[in-house]
């Protein structure tokens, strides 16, 4: 083995335990939503400073392999793949911070009827099964699963555009619960984030396969004739 290709190898597990430790912020902010733990929230938000330097880590890795062993083909697509995943991962972990502190200043209990009728809770399990699956489609050079993942994401985006209007009728209905229907909201719209990053990482992972680039595919299809 060339000092390159042991160089990748841990590049690569130096990005599956980035994903895994992003993926436990982020069941970790269900819970705590669920529990309203405060506690908790607080650890998520102590350790994104472990998800920050995790991510310098690897985008250093990077940088010095690009300039200790000039990669060409397709280990130079494996670096740079690498680098963009990384990058993803990390606004995931901004995302998870962001929910755990609309927690902390919360000054009571989310409603559980507004909890069920925005289905945030099921938006957790898919972001996070997402998410679980797009690191296993990187780990095994899976395109076939990462392609899933544009799919999967259409829920994602359906529960959100619904839950706008469930909540602007809660406001109507309860209109001194302002601020509690607006933390709802927005803890929505950042896993709505979620499945976007998610999305970006399953078009590195194809371009890192298979060479192809899918960037902007699906979204010029959305547009139309715009």
């Amino acid at each position: 083995m060339t000092h390159l290709e042991d160089e990748l190898i841990k590049l690569r597990t130096e990005l599956s335990a980035m994903g895994a430790l992003v993926i436990n912020q982020l069941v970790k902010t269900r819970e705590a939503l669920l529990q309203f733990d405060k506690d908790l929230a607080r650890e998520i938000v102590a350790t994104e400073k472990r998800v920050n330097a995790r991510e310098l880590e690897i985008d250093r890795d990077c940088e010095n392999i690009l300039a200790l062993y000039n990669p060409v083909a397709m280990d130079l697509r494996l670096v740079l793949t690498i680098l963009k995943i990384n990058n993803n991962l990390e606004r995931n972990g901004d995302i998870s911070e962001g929910i755990a502190k609309f927690i902390i200043n919360a000054d009571h209990p989310f409603s559980e009827d507004l909890v069920k009728k925005t289905e945030i809770l099921r938006m957790y399990d898919e972001t996070n099964s997402i998410l679980e699956d797009v690191i296993i489609a990187f780990e095994t050079d899976d395109s076939k699963l990462a392609r899933s993942i544009f799919r999967r994401d259409e829920v994602v985006d359906e529960i959100n555009n619904n839950a706008h209007y469930v909540v602007t009728n809660y406001i109507k209905e309860f209109p001194d619960k302002l601020e509690e229907a607006l933390y709802i909201l927005s803890m929505v719209r950042k896993l709505e984030r979620v499945g976007d990053h998610c999305k970006n990482i399953a078009e590195e992972i194809i371009f890192n396969v298979e060479a192809k680039v899918v960037k902007h595919k699906s979204t010029k299809k959305k547009s139309g004739g715009q």
